[in-house]
């Protein structure tokens, strides 16, 4: 308990110290700073081409200045597109690959490798497994590459950092929107300054019920996020957020597979129970509460201190294909009920300084985290409680409760003591170097409550390094190149169990070297990109053997290209581009009787492009559309079965008058058949792709 009250303590210490630092200096006659201005979202002009992002470095840097890839995918491309989900956000980034997430949270590849564990929000880790809501983010932040430098344990192939939205606008809006499948969502974005006083609140939510092109899907979620600040002088400013989520929805894990393809059914075809909705459901609450304290020494120093605790729970209860009889045409199918209850906090505290060492200006991050992570499951499996017809199933009524003994029944606690150092340098007019440093020491703690288990422990100590340096000719066009290295260890998201306490965290080193270019006084912005990943020692558990699969060591080669921004006469654009030639270069593993070495890793095509279009006509109206493709990919590591290319089209058009905004959005314009997302690990997990969808937003401010 001790423990779990040292971050606050040092939280509240920081904040008292802060508060008398600041009006100390007020009282000797120091320097004195203008008040903190926050410029949400809707205050700025709608750009598809934010010029700065601090995710890759945790300080306000010109993107051009950072030496690695960061896409930016801001409010206007979230609006303009009226997506809700993460998984929409990331089908327009390059290099991101979807998968289905157990049909109960978010989760992608980045650069051929798993990001399960790798969300963020505001900086701070957000490992819980749920889908996560978007009416409380202002942008979506992927940082790629190896990030534990400033993150800690992960990010192989890179990491998703989501920016809320906060105080500081006086403007509200509530939206409404309706489409198909029943689909009902309402907004709110409620938000106020007080100049006089220095305060400032805002409050987001959102109430969504939907049906689904998948037979028994539904949706029943509400989300819920207030948060407050307060200018504690005018060096101090205080910010407090608390969120609340909760998700009902079928767990879903999609079809199966047959002769090397997902089984030709309808996209609507459900392998599952008759019951679905009272036995294959999935309930997620999410709560959370933090704050962060900023305060400005002077012109030289500043202190950030960012604090958040959170609770997580899930009940998920599913059925799924386990195995294919392709010679009988049958799908035998499994059973399982989950639980998960998690809490946990991290502490941040950075200290910047901006200095001049040698003729040379620098800014120096100095950064110390703590966090600590309870994590409690308890799995039933039963395999082969139905058998139905591959092609035309017909779903038994299946019992809620699994009665076998519990596969997995413990308690896994986590906990990270970090230090690191970063130093963005200006080396000369043209030169600019990023280097940094951060040792973790990472506890793990596993209580076994089956008879006849052991409890597990683990310590892991690691450093992660990054090094960059970036030309500079001109203004407008940066060359770089880098490199970082990041380790994964063993229970890296979830308790250690007998397979892999014993095995060496997992590393990732990632040499890249890159081009940045402005155009239009800044107002677009291309990059390119080439890189070497490869991480060691890498493995991955089978959903239905829950067996550990050593998988070796996997190297990808890519490019990534990207143009986005505002263009002349009301045009905008986003568009990327990845080349991926990802390989299993070395493995001892087996998969569908097929050596998983010197082949593809899952969910990874090896081209994927995007490009979307919009343009303003005049007198409030405009339109945009866009289309998304992307390459083979395979469901299994023996890659027996191939989820083929496909390319959709989406399209949209507004009307924009003074506070009122009217859009229509169709995607899969063209109804195209498509598998849209795997499991990773297993071929017989594989979701079909929306068919044509239309959707109507009507939103007001005020």
């Amino acid at each position: 308990m001790a423990l779990q009250r040292r971050p606050l303590a040092l939280a509240i210490s920081l904040l008292c110290s802060s508060a008398w630092a600041q009006q100390s200096t007020e009282a000797d006659g120091g320097p004195t700073l203008s008040a903190v201005k926050v410029s949400g979202g809707r205050e700025l002009p709608p750009t598809y081409n934010p010029p700065t992002a601090t995710s890759a470095t945790k300080i306000d840097a010109p993107l051009r200045d950072i030496p690695q890839t960061v896409n930016v995918v801001p409010q206007s491309l979230l609006r303009d597109q009226a997506v809700h989900s993460l998984q929409d956000v990331l089908k327009s980034v390059p290099g991101v690959g979807l998968s289905t997430g157990d049909g109960q949270r978010d989760q992608v590849t980045i650069r051929g490798f798993s990001a399960i564990a790798d969300q963020f929000i505001d900086g701070l880790r957000d490992d819980a497994m749920y889908f996560r809501d978007l009416s409380n983010i202002e942008q979506v932040e992927v940082v790629k590459g190896p990030a534990s430098v400033l993150y800690g344990r992960g990010s192989s192939g890179g990491l998703i950092n989501r920016i809320t939205k906060k105080p500081g606008i006086d403007r509200s809006e509530v939206s409404l929107q309706v489409g198909s499948w029943n689909q009902r969502r309402g907004e709110v974005d409620l938000a106020r300054k007080f100049d006089d006083s220095g305060v400032a609140f805002r409050v987001t939510g959102a109430i969504e019920r939907s049906d689904s092109y998948r037979d028994m899907q539904f949706l029943e979620r509400e989300a819920f996020a207030p948060s407050l600040s307060f200018q504690l002088g005018s060096q101090t400013r205080l910010l407090i957020q608390a969120e609340y989520l909760s998700d009902r929805r079928l767990t879903d894990f999609g079809i199966p597979a047959y002769q090397g393809r997902p089984v030709n059914v309808p996209a609507s075809t459900y392998y599952g129970a008759a019951n679905a909705r009272d036995a294959d459901y999935t309930q997620t609450r999410v709560s959370a509460i933090g704050f962060t304290l900023d305060h400005r020494f002077d012109e030289a120093w500043s202190v950030r201190n960012a604090f958040r605790y959170y609770d997580y729970t899930l009940d998920r209860n599913n059925t799924l294909v386990g195995a294919v009889n392709e010679k009988a045409l049958t799908a035998s199918l499994n059973r399982s009920n989950v639980r998960r209850q998690e809490d946990g906090y991290f502490n941040q505290t950075e200290l910047v300084q901006k200095t001049t060492l040698a003729g040379m200006p620098h800014q120096l991050l100095y950064g110390v985290e703590l966090s600590q992570q309870t994590k409690d499951q308890l799995f039933r499996t039963q395999n082969n409680i139905a058998t139905v017809s591959l092609f035309n199933p017909v779903l038994p009524v299946l019992p809620f409760n699994v009665s076998a003994a519990p596969s997995t029944n413990n308690v896994g606690i986590m906990s990270v003591s970090s230090a690191y150092i970063q130093d963005l340098a200006t080396l000369s007019q043209h030169w600019k170097a990023l280097a940094g440093l951060r040792y973790d020491r990472f506890q793990q703690t596993t209580r076994e409550r089956r008879a006849g288990q052991s409890n597990l422990e683990r310590t892991d100590s690691a450093l992660s390094p990054r090094a960059g340096l970036v030309y500079q000719p001109t203004e407008d066009r940066s060359y770089y190149a880098s490199w970082s290295k990041s380790f994964q260890p063993s229970g890296e998201s979830f308790p250690l169990a007998a397979n892999n306490a014993s095995i060496a965290p997992e590393e990732t080193t990632n040499q890249e070297i890159g081009t940045k270019f402005d155009f239009f006084n800044g107002l677009a912005s291309a990059t390119a990109s080439a890189f070497r990943l490869e991480r060691t020692n890498i493995k991955t558990t089978d959903p239905v053997t829950n067996v550990l699969m050593p998988l070796g060591v996997q190297r990808t080669n890519g490019i990534e290209l990207s143009f986005s921004g505002d263009l002349p006469h009301g045009w905008q654009v986003w568009s990327g581009y990845a080349w991926l030639d990802a390989r299993m270069v070395s493995s001892i593993a087996m998969d569908a009787g097929q050596a998983v070495q010197g082949k593809r890793p899952t969910l990874t095509p090896e081209h994927s492009a995007n490009l979307w279009l919009t343009k303003a006509l005049g007198s409030g109206f405009g339109a945009g559309a866009g289309l998304n493709y992307v390459g083979d990919r395979f469901a299994n590591p023996g890659n027996t079965v191939t989820l083929p290319s496909y390319t959709t089209v989406d399209a949209m058009a507004y009307y924009r008058a003074k506070g009122l905004d009217l859009q229509l959005n169709l995607t899969n314009l063209f109804d195209r058949k498509y598998t849209v997302a795997g499991h990773g690990s297993n071929a017989n997990l594989n979701l079909p792709g929306a068919p044509r969808a239309v959707q109507l937003t009507a939103r007001y401010a005020f």
